[in-house]
């Protein structure tokens, strides 16, 4: 992944002899550090601080989260290639990194989660308020996300306390990973690798989306979603199967499979 930084710099590079104007604001952020952590670190720290919470104070943070969990660095390179692959508004890494809110918000989540498995909890509800406020994005320091993520666009984003996020995972805006009401416990949706939801799906409850599963923009899921699946409406109903192993690396919207077109279409989820 270091052949990613190296791309990162030599794009930030171009862009300064391209518009010079540019140039102090990536000669900050980027062309000065030898790392992609430490350049991450600063960036964020950046982004969350305040003037109760300074900056400085920030980096160490992520600096300490970095230098003791290196692979939360190569996570936060997974998602990026993730993001740049998979978004195609998303054409230069340093972009991705720079002013992609998603991308952002989803490496301040990878702080917080760490310290509140650390036990710092109430520093961990400090970087969560932060990102809420900053980025629109609220994620409870306590779920769980794997790598390879896309946060496309990501306002309005809501992930809960139990939630699980596997691997390889497309989530558009205003996408809700939440519970049901007032019941304690496990409560949040378990969503499998390679999985796509569509803007403004409502996952709700400790249900399972199974693996390379898809589910339509604007839906409201309430039982389990079986594997290689499409549902979508108002609840969430079968309406075919997906048309890909991997529906989170295609980003394809189309809710059926024209193979499936008919067969499935009127079943409910709650009948599997």
């Amino acid at each position: 992944m270091s052949t990613v930084w190296r791309a990162i710099v030599a794009e930030a590079a171009n862009e300064c002899r391209r518009d010079p104007e540019i140039s102090i604001f990536l000669e900050q952020h980027i062309l000065r550090f030898d790392d992609f952590g430490s350049s991450l670190a600063m960036l964020l720290s950046v982004k969350l601080g305040s003037k109760h919470f300074p900056p400085l104070v920030l980096q160490g943070l992520f600096d300490d989260f970095y230098r003791q969990s290196p692979e939360q660095v190569e996570y936060a390179l997974y998602d990026l290639v993730a993001t740049q692959q998979r978004d195609p508004a998303a054409v230069h890494y340093f972009e991705i990194m720079l002013f992609l809110k998603g991308y952002q918000a989803l490496q301040a989540y990878r702080l917080a989660h760490w310290l509140w498995k650390n036990g710092r909890k109430t520093m961990a509800y400090f970087i969560q308020n932060r990102i809420s406020e900053v980025f629109a994005v609220d994620i409870h320091p306590a779920a769980v996300i794997g790598k390879g993520i896309l946060l496309d666009h990501a306002t309005s984003l809501v992930i809960g306390e139990t939630a699980v996020v596997d691997d390889n995972v497309s989530l558009l805006h205003e996408v809700t990973l939440g519970g049901t009401g007032k019941e304690t416990g496990d409560r949040h949706p378990k969503v499998h690798k390679s999985v796509l939801i569509g803007a403004g799906a409502k996952i709700l409850g400790n249900v399972v989306i199974g693996e390379g599963a898809k589910v339509g923009a604007g839906s409201v899921v309430l039982d389990d979603v079986p594997p290689h699946y499409t549902v979508a409406g108002v609840p969430a109903q079968i309406v075919g199967r997906t048309e890909v192993a991997e529906p989170s690396r295609e980003m394809n919207q189309k809710l059926v499979n024209r193979d499936d077109k008919g067969s499935r279409g009127n079943q409910a989820l709650n009948v599997l």
